[in-house]
């Protein structure tokens, strides 16, 4: 029996998910172990994944358009707004850990850190529109989980303002057309037989670029403790 577009989403999202527990930095985060330097660092590899990422969504939108599967493409572009939305709330989170526009553009990603965009530019040209929707729609619950956490630490533990933490809340917060916007492009494309067995291959590696994302900031973590040790 064809499952239902919620099914669908709901059971990729559970096949799919993360263990809080084994993220190696939020935790350090929220006990008040990690060094504001990393979230410095964070937010300075955001400045490439957000522009990055939106234009990976807008090649989606089109690609989805020119398949004649309009939901999709209406998805694909609120993620693009919403990447906008993200870029205007980073400049604050910058300033609030110190971060200097000369830094800022002087700052060489990692390539840990990068991964996730990287392969979402793979998406972009490679996967079945509706395939993308489903595995990138699986990773927001784990993502959003980790930025409020982040959110609420960096409130109680270093006062940071709403302002600063604006960037955390916009993902951590509920976004009801987003889900209903997902859940029309997934129902048509069931009803259009366009859904694969690929977006769970799509929404593994989705999930592995993210924890990446995590090991690599905690390998920051380490090294600037190191250096504080040994200074």
């Amino acid at each position: 029996m064809t499952p239902t577009a919620h099914e669908l989403l709901r059971t990729t999202a559970d096949r799919l998910a993360c263990d809080p527990d084994a993220n190696p930095l939020v935790p350090r985060v929220t006990r008040g172990r990690a060094r504001l330097r990393t979230i410095a660092v964070l937010a300075l590899e955001q400045r490439h994944v957000i522009p990055a990422d939106r234009r990976s969504f807008l090649h989606l939108a089109l690609r989805a358009a020119e398949a004649k599967d309009p939901e999709s493409a209406a998805f694909f572009e609120a993620l693009a707004d919403g990447e906008n939305l993200a870029e205007e709330r980073l400049a604050p989170l910058l300033q609030a850990c110190g971060v200097s526009e000369a830094e800022a553009a002087a700052y060489e990603p990692r390539a840990g850190c990068q991964a996730y965009a990287a392969y979402v530019a793979w998406l972009a040209l490679n996967a079945e529109p509706v395939d993308a929707v489903l595995a990138i729609t699986a990773n927001f619950a784990s993502w959003g989980r980790c930025c409020g956490d982040i959110a609420e630490a960096l409130r109680e533990r270093h006062g940071f303002t709403d302002e600063a933490c604006g960037f955390f809340d916009l993902f951590a917060g509920p976004a009801p057309d987003l889900d209903r916007q997902a859940l029309a492009a997934v129902q048509a494309g069931l009803d259009r037989g366009r859904v694969t067995a690929a977006h769970l291959r799509h929404g593994r590696l989705v999930q592995r670029y993210e924890e990446m994302f995590w090991e690599t900031l905690a390998g920051v973590d380490d090294a600037e403790g190191a250096a504080e040790g040994s200074g």
